[in-house]
């Protein structure tokens, strides 16, 4: 292969060269002067270049000298002969937040769409978009709390996760409803190189559970149990399980504004058991609940199109999912550890260590 001078990069070049080469956001275009440009500095010919990076010897030799005389500024395209294209950018920008007619019979705009309404190209609504962040087919959810007491509620819930009360212990309650027990139509197929897991696009029904949980703020330890329903008796049991484990010592519970929480059941026990006291969260802010953390991971650990041939099974399944994992718990309160003061539970079968997952990648 011959070889002709190398082309001398100026300081600090060849980094910036090497990013744009692996770069996913800058033109196409610069990216290949780029490899040409850099090629040339390892002495590369002309022709062995042009062969590699797949372009012309004559354009070669042009972004040789363009960077010769200019440096990598020179590399950016040059202004185009004749009259530069005219778009009224504030139009396009101002129709794009308008919804479009109803004649369309569409509910946003897309660029191809909105081109053939104002007679511009594709390409020009496009990037217009992408230069003022505009995505019309993107929509998000809000939810305002209508609950009077919004203030006083989130700082009693978030004062009992920064400075619990001394010698007490803080967990938080949910229910996870409606887990279903699906069974595929055929076995599902598993995962080979190069293909997903398949299944088919039919199922059985097998019923329904819920799940209760109680997340310990402190350690990560999850109390657990499996309803077939969710109405004030569950839960009462269920908070008397959670009484069990955690004897003898103040029990502040953070739970909901669910109508089976402040069920007269379930307040006359309360009276009945002073050292248990409920904390509600707001009303539409039950993501103050820390046990919802809880069910995001199991939720990541397993599935939902994992099979389960009847609801009687779910329990168990659960268990595993629950079970599986290393014996570190995770850390849900911050940098505080957990002091003397904060008891170790009861022995119960339905006492687990909430264990370290990161659900980014399930």
């Amino acid at each position: 292969m011959s070889r002709v001078e190398p082309l001398v990069l100026r300081a600090g070049d060849e980094h910036r060269l090497r990013e744009w080469t692996r770069s996913s956001t800058i033109p196409a275009g610069l990216a290949q002067r780029a490899r040409i440009v850099l090629l040339a500095a390892e002495g590369t010919s002309s022709a062995e270049v042009g062969r590699r990076v797949g372009v012309s010897l004559p354009t070669v030799r042009s972004w040789r000298v363009r960077y010769d005389t200019g440096g990598l500024a020179a590399l950016d395209d040059r202004p185009r002969s004749g009259r530069p294209a005219v778009h009224d950018e504030k139009s396009i920008i101002a129709t794009t937040l308008e919804p479009p007619p109803t004649a369309l019979g569409v509910t946003h705009w897309s660029a191809r769409l909105l081109a053939d309404q104002l007679g511009v190209s594709f390409a020009t609504v496009a990037r217009i978009w992408r230069r003022w962040g505009l995505k019309p087919w993107k929509a998000e959810t809000f939810k305002f709390s209508t609950d009077p007491e919004l203030e006083a509620k989130i700082g009693d819930v978030v004062g009992l996760y920064l400075d619990p009360p001394a010698k007490a212990v803080v967990v938080c309650i949910d229910e996870k409803t409606q887990i279903q027990a699906l069974d595929r139509t055929a076995p599902i197929l598993p995962m080979r190189p190069g293909i997903p897991e398949k299944q088919t696009h039919d199922y059985k029904r097998n019923g329904t559970t819920t799940l209760f949980a109680a997340l310990e703020v402190a350690t990560g330890l999850v109390t657990d149990r499996c309803f077939s329903q969710h109405t004030n008796v569950e839960f009462l049991a269920f908070l008397k399980q959670v009484a069990r484990a955690y004897p003898r010592v103040p029990l502040h519970v953070v739970c909901d504004n669910y109508a089976t929480h402040k069920h007269p059941n379930v307040t006359a026990w309360l009276a009945k058991h002073p050292r248990v006291q409920l904390h509600f969260t707001p009303t539409s802010g039950s993501w103050l609940n820390m046990v919802e953390i809880f069910f995001g991971i199991i939720t990541g650990r397993r599935s939902a199109a994992a099979p389960s041939t009847a609801s009687k099974i779910s329990r168990p399944r659960l268990g595993s999912m629950l079970t599986a994992g290393t014996s570190e718990p995770t850390r849900l309160a911050g940098p505080r550890t957990p002091t003397t003061s904060s008891p170790t539970p009861s022995h119960h079968p339905t006492t687990r260590r909430l264990t370290t997952h990161d659900t980014r990648s399930s």
